[in-house]
């Protein structure tokens, strides 16, 4: 691959990139929870959709070395975990990517070179602008590399390895080669407004990266949403997202537009216990103006702890009048509940209103953009890039 941190092509933004200051070794690990010590800190951008989800359809392509652990663990979707008994005929096992040690040229010069690093390409789950990045190096204490930088593109329809290797391709520096710390969640946030479809990660010299977090707004290809016609216009893979929420105590409430079914109660929204008269909502943005004619809720794996009654409303810009679509309707535990609405309704931000409190994994809107939505999506993918 192209040596990472060359300067951009004439015309590409310079990133902004406040990175948390955890440098260094983290202590051995000894005995107990090996978390304990685990170093991380509230990010906010990490509430916004992880484009580097494989359940998004992300994948890790290829690396230039994974000789102890395998590049695809980087984007698994649960937490990395470690067994402290588990070794296997490469050394110790571990849930990350993880390169072999790196080593200079002769006797005399037994160091790797300043420049020398192990890389890995990620295709994104949906392309879009991304917002934060998170290099997490759990349980990697003193095997994580010195420094990381992150680079991204935008390349049309589903390149591979070499194609993106050419010359051509452009490449812009999303987080600048920084120190990292081992055992930490090293955060960094973006600004740079453009549109990406693959990111290359960078590690110096060598070691190991347990999990790699892309947060960030899913900007879709309008021709796309066009030739499907009508398409749920809440999904965090058409654009949709989540702006604000009552209440993520068990799970966040950005769950809620997630891809497929949910599988278990941690892949929906669930809310703390209630002990007041109030009711726990969740407000959206939709893909772009759109007329909607349908409507889904998903109390799927919640059969105790479901939500017990919802209402949906539709509302034209970010201060309109909300419009209910669907009166507030008892819920059933584990059900997908289906509504066609009576007349079709436009707007561009969506509220689910749950009562008293609970679960919901999953709210859909079936409907299509309207002309004035279509051309703005059309607008900003070309403003950022598309």
């Amino acid at each position: 691959m192209p040596a990472p941190d060359t300067p951009d092509a004439p015309g590409a933004s310079a990133p902004r990139t406040p990175a948390l200051a955890f440098t260094g070794d983290a202590a051995p690990y000894t005995t107990g929870d090996p978390y304990a010590d685990y170093r991380s800190a509230d990010l906010p951008f990490a509430r916004l959709t992880d484009l580097a989800a494989p359940g998004l359809g992300a994948g890790v392509i290829a690396a230039g070395d994974e000789f102890f652990a395998s590049r695809e663990n980087l984007i698994a979707a649960a937490p990395a975990v470690f067994d402290p008994g588990l070794f296997g005929p490469k050394g110790k096992i571990m849930d990350g990517w993880e390169t072999r040690r790196r080593r200079g040229p002769d006797p005399e010069h037994p160091w790797p070179d300043d420049a020398d690093h192990d890389w890995a390409l990620v295709r994104l789950g949906a392309p879009g602008v991304v917002h934060g990045v998170v290099v997490d190096t759990a349980h990697f204490r003193g095997n994580h590399p010195a420094a990381v930088s992150v680079e991204a593109t935008a390349a049309d329809g589903t390149p591979g390895p070499e194609e993106l290797a050419a010359d051509t391709v452009r490449w812009t520096t999303l987080v600048p080669r920084t120190p990292v710390g081992g055992h930490a969640a090293n955060g960094f946030a973006v600004d740079v407004p453009r549109r990406f479809t693959h990111l290359r990660l960078n590690q110096f010299p060598d070691g190991g990266i347990a999990r790699l977090r892309v947060y960030g707004e899913v900007l879709p290809d309008p021709g796309w949403l066009a030739a499907l016609g009508t398409f749920d216009v809440l999904a965090e893979a058409n654009g949709g997202r989540v702006e604000d929420s009552s209440d993520h105590f068990f799970s966040p409430a950005a769950h809620t537009i997630g891809y497929g079914r949910s599988r278990a109660m941690h892949e929906g929204w669930e809310t703390r216990r209630r002990r007041d008269h109030g009711h726990d909502w969740v407000a959206y943005a939709l893909t772009a103006e759109a007329e909607v004619r349908a409507v889904e809720i998903d109390t799927a794996c919640y059969r105790g702890n479901a939500a017990g009654w919802a209402s949906v409303s539709l509302r034209e810009g970010a201060d309109g009048p909300w419009t209910q679509l669907l009166p507030r309707t008892r819920l059933q535990p584990d059900t997908n509940h289906r509504f066609v609405l009576p007349a079709p309704a436009v707007g561009t931000h969506a509220r689910i209103d749950i009562f008293p409190d609970g679960g919901v994994s999953r709210l859909r809107l079936h409907g299509s953009l309207t002309t004035r939505g279509a051309a703005a999506l059309a607008e900003r993918h070309r403003t950022l890039g598309g």
